[in-house]
C-alpha cells in the first residue's frame, strides 16, 4: 500500500520558520519528481515547491521564493524549510508524488497524496 505521511505542522508566529518532511512507502519513488502543495480555506490548492527525481533540480512558486526551501534525496523523502513565515502562508500542507522525472507544478500530474499537515501562522 502506498502511503505518504507529513510531519512537522504547527502553530508559528509570523517571522518564524517550520521544517516539514514526507515519508514515502509503498513503492520505490527515485524515479518520481516530488512536491509540495497547500490548500487554504476559501482558496483553491496552490503549488509550493517541487523537485526532481534527483533533487538537485527544484522549482518554486514565486509566493515562497526565497523563504521556502525543498530537499528531496533521490529515494522516498522530501523536507520543505519555511522560513519568515508570513499570516498568509497558514494552509494544510500536502506532499505529493507525480510519476515523471521532472519537477512540475501541475497538481493532475501528482498521482499519490499524503493526508496533509496543518501550518498556522498568527501575526
Amino acid at each position: 500500500q502506498v502511503e505518504l505521511v507529513e510531519s512537522g505542522g504547527g502553530l508559528v508566529q509570523a517571522g518564524g520558520s517550520l521544517r516539514l518532511s514526507c515519508a514515502a512507502s509503498g513503492r520505490a519513488f527515485s524515479s518520481y519528481a516530488m512536491g509540495w502543495f497547500r490548500h487554504a480555506p476559501g482558496k483553491e490548492r496552490e503549488f509550493v515547491a517541487s523537485c526532481n527525481w534527483s533533487g538537485d533540480r527544484c522549482e518554486y512558486s514565486d509566493s515562497v521564493k526565497g523563504r521556502f526551501t525543498i530537499a528531496r534525496d533521490s529515494g522516498n523523502t522530501v523536507a520543505l524549510q519555511m522560513d519568515s513565515l508570513e499570516p498568509a502562508d497558514t494552509a494544510l500542507y500536502f506532499c505529493a508524488a507525480a510519476p515523471r522525472p521532472f519537477f512540475t507544478n501541475y497538481s493532475g500530474e501528482y498521482t499519490f497524496w499524503g493526508q496533509g499537515t496543518q501550518v498556522t501562522v498568527s501575526s
